[in-house]
């Protein structure tokens, strides 16, 4: 196969066919065979991800040929996302380590912060961030290049996922203003109090846990599983986040498709929903003057 197929566009085309006939699941930053097959392709030649067009006629060498059809095998026999056969994921155009310790990142936090839509604080105002539950630390890291004068800290319960973040943190030279915490919750935070929180939680319903496609089973459960509606954990952030806020401070929490729920349950609450270029109403925004009204 690999003395058959000799260009970039030969690899793409074959697969996208090999993808499609396996019936693959996708959702890992890439929505269609299309999408998986041009990342595979671009990461695996360590090409610029964002337009594989100029690269369609260029052909390959054997070692290049080699390292794709391998790649592309995996992606079928292992069912494991591309982001973990690769050790990259992207956020907001940024490259992120990957591996099983984490879930691939792709939480709709990042576009917001990205946007910086006018209910979040002005960067000037932000002094203290927190994410929570930061898994691969992406979260953090946005948040420390969006707010440069801010002291960010970011905390998890698995020193695995831990690991990760740390990594990725050197990557971006920002240790000495990201500060990792291991622990449950705000468990590990001495009392801290923040202008802003953002957390992508485990948020998964029992029984979409129990239904995950092999590539969503390749990610570590307890990044994923949020208890018989999906609302354990954030029930849990709702409860504490009060006195972690900072006076005129907020948070930021994607949340999955509970809203329903969260509108019954805490109805005394006055929630933003922000909307995102691919999700209406999966994350909420609530400032601490919100929670004491």
């Amino acid at each position: 196969m690999t003395r058959e197929l000799k260009t970039v566009r030969d690899f793409l085309r074959y697969a996208v066919t090999t993808f499609t006939r396996a019936d693959l699941h996708y959702g890992h930053g890439a929505g269609t065979a299309m999408d998986e097959a041009a990342f595979i392709v671009l990461e695996g030649l360590s090409l610029p991800i964002d337009d594989i067009n100029p690269w369609l006629d260029a052909r390959l060498t054997a070692a290049e040929r080699e390292r794709l059809a391998g790649l592309i095998d995996a992606r079928v026999t292992t069912r494991r996302p591309a982001a973990y056969l690769l050790g990259k994921a992207y956020v907001q155009g940024l490259p992120f380590y990957v591996d099983e310790r984490v879930i691939v990142p792709r939480s709709y936090i990042g576009e917001i912060l990205a946007g910086e839509p006018a209910f979040l604080p002005a960067p000037q105002d932000v002094r203290s961030v927190l994410d929570l539950c930061t898994g691969s630390g992406c979260l953090a890291i946005l948040a420390a290049l969006n707010y440069p004068e801010a002291e960010a800290h970011a905390s998890d319960i698995s020193a695995g996922a831990l690991d990760v973040a740390a990594r990725n943190i050197a990557d971006y030279g920002l240790e000495d203003r990201i500060t990792l915490h291991h622990g449950d919750l705000f468990e590990p935070l001495a009392g801290r109090t923040f202008d802003l929180i953002i957390t992508n939680p485990p948020y998964v319903d029992e029984q979409a846990m129990m239904a995950l496609p092999p590539e969503y089973g390749a990610e570590p459960a307890i990044a994923l599983a949020g208890g018989e509606d999906g609302l354990d954990i954030v029930r849990r952030i709702l409860a504490e986040a009060p006195a972690r806020l900072s006076a005129g401070g907020g948070i930021l929490c994607e949340f999955g498709t509970g809203r329903e729920i969260l509108e019954e349950e805490y109805a005394h609450l006055d929630f933003l929903w922000p909307h995102s270029e691919e999700g209406e109403g999966e994350v909420f925004w609530l400032t601490r003057e919100a929670f004491r009204s």
